[in-house]
C-alpha cells in the first residue's frame, strides 16, 4: 500500500529534525563519557613536577607576575587552593577547558553556517573524540592561555560576523587576559592586526582591541619593573640561550602537528579548494602555526605551544566538512585514543618496578610516592635543619605532598626560579641543611659551604637517592660563588630597562 503524498511530505519534513535530534543525543552521550573519563584521569594521575611548581605560585601569590610568566595561573590556583589542594580540584579548569571550547566552536559554526542541519553536533562529537581534548587534564600556565586565546578569537569572529564594535572590545579584554597568562598570546594580537589592517574600519578596530588589552599588559610591565624584569629576561633571553639551526626540530614539530590535528582531518583541510571565503578564520591558525614552524628551525617547539591555536584549525574543519566525513573522522579519532588511554592506564596503575630499567625511574618514584618520601626525609631531621633539594621539580613535588616549602640549593636552572623570591639564604647562616638529590653528589661541591658534610646513599622503592647533611651553613662563600653566579647568568638586566627594584640583587648586595 503506497503512502499518500501528504504523508510523504510530512516524512520529508520531519526526517531532518529526527537526524538533528539523533546527532545531538550522540554528542551529549559522548560529552558525558569523556567528561567522566577526564574527571577520573584528573583524580588518578600523579601530580606532575610542573603542576607542583605552579601550585607554589598559588601558595605564594603575587600581584602582577612570577619569574617565568605572567600571573594568571597563579591567581587561579590561589582561588582553587581556598577550596582544596586535591588534584581533582586543582585540575578542574583543565577538565572543563576543552568542553567550553567545544561549545564555543559549535556556537560559531551555527552562526556562520546558517543552513546547518546538525553538522555542528557531529563536529562537536569529533572534537570531543580528539585524544588531546580528553587526555590533557593538567593545570599549567597553558590552561588559562588556551582558554583566553580561544575566546578572544571567538569574540573576534563574532565581531566579523556582526560588525559590532562591542565584540572587538570583548576581544581586546580577553586578549589582555591571555597576555596575563603567557606572552605567546602576542601572536594572536599580531594575527588580529594582520586580519584588520586593510579591512573596513580596520584601524579603528585595531585601536579598540589594543586599547582594551593594554591595561592588562601594563599591569605585568609595572610588576616587571619592580621585579628584576624577570618575565622579559626569561622569555626573551634566558630560555633561548644555546639555540642553533636544526631541520630535525622542524620535522618533529610537523609530525606533532599532524598527530594533534590527525592525518585524516589535515588531509581534508589541505584538499579544500575554496580559501577566499572567511579568510580571517584561516589566518587565526596559519600565522601562529607558521611562525612556530620558522621558530622550530632554531628551537624545539613544545606540544603546549601549539594547543592554543588548534581550535581555529578545527573551526575551519567544522565549516567545510560534510556530516558523513565528520562521523568517519570521529570514529578514527576514537580508535586513535585507544593506545593513548592504554599508555595513561599504564602510567597510573602499572607497578613502579615495571619502569625499574628506565633512566627516569627515580623521578617516577618521586612522582608516585612523593608523600611517603617526604615523610622519610624528615624522620631524623633536627629542628635546626632545613630540608632542600637540587631540583625545582623535586622541591615543588615534595613541598606539595608535605605541605612545607622546600628551598633549592645551588645554581638551579634558567626556568622555575620562584625560589629566588622566597628564600633568603642570609637568614640560614649557621643552620644545618639537608639536601635531597637523585643524582650522585660530589663531596667537593659542598665542602666550601659547610663546616662539615656527610653524604649518605639511600634506597626508596628500589630507587637510589642521596642525602647530603651540611653542618653549619656558611653564607658568605655561598653568596660569592653561587648567588653571584646566579646574578650573572639570570639577572643581567639591560641598562635601558627602567628598573625600580630587584629583590634578589638588593637582598644579597649584588646590585651593580
Amino acid at each position: 500500500m503506497q503512502s499518500s503524498p501528504k504523508i510523504n511530505q510530512r516524512r520529508a519534513f520531519v526526517r531532518p529534525y529526527a537526524k538533528l535530534i539523533r546527532y545531538k543525543r550522540h554528542f551529549i552521550s559522548l560529552l558525558a563519557v569523556t567528561t567522566l573519563l577526564k574527571l577520573w584521569l584528573a583524580a588518578a594521575f600523579p601530580m606532575t613536577g610542573d603542576e607542583a611548581y605552579f601550585f607554589q605560585w598559588g601558595a605564594h601569590p603575587d600581584w602582577g607576575g612570577f619569574y617565568d610568566h605572567p600571573p594568571m595561573v597563579g591567581w587561579w590556583l590561589w582561588a582553587l587552593q581556598q577550596i582544596s589542594s586535591h588534584p581533582l580540584v586543582l585540575r578542574l579548569p583543565a577538565v572543563l577547558l576543552w568542553i567550553a571550547i567545544c561549545f564555543g566552536l559549535i556556537d560559531l559554526i551555527k552562526r556562520i553556517k546558517t543552513d546547518d542541519n546538525g553538522q555542528r553536533w557531529v563536529f562537536g562529537s569529533l572534537f570531543l573524540a580528539l585524544p588531546f581534548t580528553w587526555s590533557l587534564n593538567f593545570i599549567t600556565t597553558d590552561t588559562p592561555l588556551i582558554f583566553f586565546v580561544f575566546f578572544s578569537g571567538y569574540a573576534f569572529v563574532r565581531a566579523e560576523i556582526s560588525g559590532k564594535l562591542a565584540w572587538d572590545a570583548a576581544c581586546g579584554v580577553l586578549l589582555g587576559l591571555a597576555l596575563l597568562s603567557k606572552y605567546f598570546a602576542g601572536l594572536l594580537a599580531l594575527t588580529f592586526a594582520a586580519c584588520l589592517l586593510l579591512s573596513h574600519r580596520g584601524i579603528i578596530r585595531i585601536a579598540l582591541i589594543a586599547g582594551c588589552a593594554l591595561p592588562f599588559m601594563a599591569l605585568n610591565f609595572a610588576w616587571n619593573s619592580t621585579h628584576c624584569w624577570n618575565n622579559l629576561l626569561f622569555n626573551l633571553i634566558n630560555r633561548h640561550q644555546g639555540t642553533h639551526f636544526s631541520t630535525a626540530e622542524a620535522g618533529i614539530y610537523l609530525s606533532m602537528l599532524i598527530i594533534l590535528v590527525t592525518p585524516w582531518t589535515l588531509f581534508r583541510l589541505m584538499r579544500h579548494k575554496e580559501w577566499r571565503g572567511r579568510w580571517y578564520a584561516h589566518l587565526l591558525y596559519l600565522l601562529p602555526l607558521g611562525f612556530f614552524l620558522i621558530l622550530s628551525l632554531w628551537k624545539p617547539i613544545g606540544l603546549h605551544w601549539i594547543l592554543g591555536f588548534l581550535p581555529f584549525v578545527f573551526l575551519q574543519i567544522g565549516l567545510i566538512t560534510d556530516i558523513d566525513t565528520l562521523r568517519r573522522h570521529k570514529n578514527l579519532n576514537l580508535l586513535l585514543g585507544v593506545p593513548i588511554l592504554s599508555l595513561l592506564l599504564g602510567l597510573i596503575y602499572l607497578p613502579t618496578t615495571s619502569f625499574a630499567s628506565s633512566s627516569y625511574y627515580s623521578g617516577i618514584v618521586v612522582h608516585r610516592y612523593g608523600q611517603s618520601l617526604a615523610k622519610r626525609l624528615v624522620e631524623d631531621l633536627s629542628p635546626n635543619t632545613v630540608l632542600m633539594t637540587r631540583s625545582y621539580s623535586q622541591s615543588s613535588l615534595l613541598a606539595y605532598h608535605s605541605g612545607s616549602y622546600l628551598p633549592v640549593f645551588g645554581l638551579g636552572s634558567f626556568h622555575a626560579r620562584l625560589d629566588d623570591d622566597i628564600t633568603d639564604f642570609s637568614l640560614l647562616d649557621g643552620k644545618n641543611i639537608r639536601i635531597f638529590t637523585n643524582k650522585q653528589p660530589n663531596l667537593a661541591d659542598y665542602q666550601d659551604f659547610f663546616k662539615a658534610v656527610d653524604i649518605r646513599e639511600q634506597s626508596f622503592q628500589g630507587a637510589r637517592f642521596w642525602m647530603i647533611d651540611g653542618i653549619d651553613f656558611r653564607f658568605e662563600p655561598y653568596r660569592k660563588n653561587i648567588l653571584g653566579e646566579i646574578a650573572k647568568q639570570y639577572y643581567a638586566i639591560p641598562k635601558w630597562l627602567p628598573l625600580q627594584d630587584c629583590r634578589f640583587l638588593r637582598t644579597y648586595g649584588l646590585s651593580k
